[in-house]
């Protein structure tokens, strides 16, 4: 349902979205990686903000999306990062490779009861001293709600929970908090291997 909600909806949502509203984050992260470090944009989408604010930053970014029409526009708008069609629940990536992970309004597509692994393989890939930086929602909730027009599943676990799966995953909590970017309140966490 994700997927191809994504595929049809991609262009319109792009096209409304605040492109901005968490730079602070994204500087925030950028600052604190290593020079040319090598960095997963997890649920990447078209590309933009993310990878773009991260390849400017002399970053090498490798985005991966379950939507090939969000692929195919991240690819055009960001020629310089790699692009990869797959699913975050499916991690293949060898052990300690990346310098930092990015994930931030992609999670909550992603079953509450499966979370907890996500971020146990976002430890395995990531390097000693390799970042984290994800967003999800404030609130414990799961279903299927219209958004731009299809059906789109969601699911979050409450922030004490989606905390505790990041501790439990071996992290150190450098930030954590409700944020309000964009007139949205998420729930940030950066944190450290």
């Amino acid at each position: 349902m994700v997927m191809k909600g994504y595929n049809t909806i991609a262009h319109d949502y792009y096209t409304h979205r605040d492109l901005n509203k968490f730079n602070n984050e994204l500087e925030e992260f950028s600052n604190l990686l290593p020079e040319g470090g090598k960095v997963l944009d997890v649920g990447c989408g078209a590309g933009i903000p993310t990878a773009k604010y991260l390849v400017k930053k002399g970053l090498k970014v490798i985005g991966i999306d379950i939507s090939d029409r969000m692929l195919q526009m991240a690819r055009n708008n960001v020629p310089e990062a790699e692009f990869i069609l797959k699913d975050m629940r499916q991690l293949d990536f060898d052990d300690n490779v990346f310098d930092g992970i990015i994930s931030v309004y992609a999670l909550f597509h992603v079953p509450k009861q499966e979370q907890r692994m996500i971020f146990q393989n976002f430890h395995r890939v990531l390097k000693s001293g390799g970042l984290l930086l994800i967003n999800t929602g404030i609130s414990e909730s799961e279903g299927v709600s219209s958004f731009f027009g299809v059906p789109m599943f969601w699911s979050n676990n409450n922030p004490d929970t989606t905390l505790k799966f990041v501790k439990e995953s071996s992290f150190s909590i450098l930030f954590e908090g409700v944020l309000q970017r964009g007139g949205e309140y998420q729930y940030w966490i950066i944190a450290k291997k």
